[in-house]
């Protein structure tokens, strides 16, 4: 099945076309700055090596859609022939609130209930309906699919996903852990339990560190716990977010800086993080380490590491502390932009870690960045698997959505 895969965002939206029979992509790209002036799109026709990138005026997440579909059927940069050749349309949704537990077909039902998710996330979950109202009003009658990327951590007891805050607060609005990233995890799990020739009985404990990082701790195929929260800022240390901090510290920096709700949320979501531990100098791991590697000499070189190491920390903790909910661990696995391209963040998180068994070949670690493929970091006598996995978010949405309109079960 060809499917086209969208993720849309207020002002962008990011396609892929996917061959879900051979998992291959056969074009890509993406409209920016929709709405605005100087809107634009990129596009790339992957099995011709070719790409293209123009100014071209859209006024709404239709005409974005008009032109991706434009843009496939080009005779020169296109990759079908026919509009019958895209035979649904997967949606990436970043949350799905307490209401969707796993991919579901769009109808105005579901639409409807996606709509009730908008607090929960409002940047996002507004530019998701633009991009599936532009698709509608594009290609009405074809088939699509919502994945959310909350979904995954649906099936954590209410242990975890609770706070210990008034009930009333989670019964009235719903308050509760969610998590995210959920796409990513489920992919790379499905990965893991491949290699370790089983489901059940497993224990994985799977880090998604990049821009935005989370970690969960999988347990039979199933989450039973993860890092982030009622929003993507809990966790661990990430970019420009600040991670898990004690909650008091909100009243105190709005008393002592007179911030406001939006002004404080800004500082924790924004100005945190890497970008805030180094002053200002980069919210990007490949700075930090550039300056880590330059050695005291440079001038960053001690904030830098600074950040690094409180995230090798909190990620340390979250491994050992999700090896004890488990009662053991059989895998580590590390994706995303800086799990699979920071050697040196992968070396120092697993050091050190002999009590749980974990121990990584440094020569094959030191070499195992910007590839494609699925690598094992762990030594002949390591007690616990650890792997680097490539995500793949965009062909989970695919997958799921031939699962869904061809009535297989996920």
């Amino acid at each position: 099945m060809k499917v086209l895969v969208v993720n849309a965002g207020s002002s962008s939206l990011k396609y892929q076309m996917i061959d879900t029979k051979t998992e291959t992509v056969s074009a890509k790209g993406i409209c920016e700055r929709i709405g605005i002036e100087g809107s634009l799109i990129e596009h790339k026709q992957l099995e011709k090596g070719l790409k293209i990138k123009e100014e071209k005026p859209m006024k709404n997440h239709a005409d974005a859609m008009a032109l991706v579909v434009e843009k496939l059927l080009d005779s020169e940069y296109g990759c079908i022939t026919s509009m019958d050749e895209i035979e649904a349309v997967g949606h990436r949704i970043v949350h799905g609130g307490p209401y969707f537990s796993k991919s579901i077909r769009l109808d105005d039902q579901v639409l409807q209930t996606l709509r009730r998710c908008h607090d929960f996330a409002p940047l996002h979950t507004g530019a998701h309906i633009q991009g599936i109202e532009g698709c509608l009003a594009v290609m009405p009658q074809k088939p699509q699919v919502l994945v959310f990327d909350t979904a995954f951590h649906q099936t954590m007891a209410p242990e975890a996903f609770m706070y210990a805050l008034p009930y009333e607060l989670y019964e009235k609005y719903a308050v509760r852990r969610y998590g995210a990233h959920g796409t990513s995890h489920r992919f790379v799990t499905a990965e893991m339990t491949k290699i370790l020739g089983r489901v059940e009985g497993t224990k994985i404990v799977t880090c998604h560190i990049g821009n935005g990082s989370s970690i969960s701790a999988v347990k039979d195929g199933k989450v039973i716990d993860t890092s982030m929260g009622f929003t993507p800022l809990a966790g661990v240390e990430m970019g420009t977010r600040c991670g898990d901090i004690d909650p008091a510290i909100v009243p105190y920096m709005m008393e002592k800086l007179n911030l406001s709700t939006k002004e404080v949320g800004d500082l924790m979501n924004k100005k945190s993080g890497f970008l805030g531990v180094t002053s200002g100098y980069s919210s990007d791991s490949r700075d930090l380490e550039a300056a880590i590697s330059a050695g005291p000499s440079d001038p960053h070189y001690e904030r830098a590491a600074l950040a690094v190491n409180m995230l090798k920390h909190q990620i340390k903790k979250y491994i050992g502390g999700y090896a004890a909910l488990m009662n053991g661990l059989d895998a580590v696995v590390f994706t995303a932009g800086i799990g699979e391209n920071n050697p040196h963040l992968r070396e120092i998180v697993c050091e050190d870690m002999d009590f749980f068994g974990i121990k990584i070949d440094k020569e094959v670690n030191a070499k195992a960045w910007r590839q494609d493929n699925i690598i094992k970091l762990s030594a002949a006598d390591s007690r616990v698997a650890v792997y680097l996995i490539p995500t793949n978010e965009e062909l989970m949405i695919a997958r799921d959505t031939e699962a869904i309109v061809t009535c297989k079960s996920l």
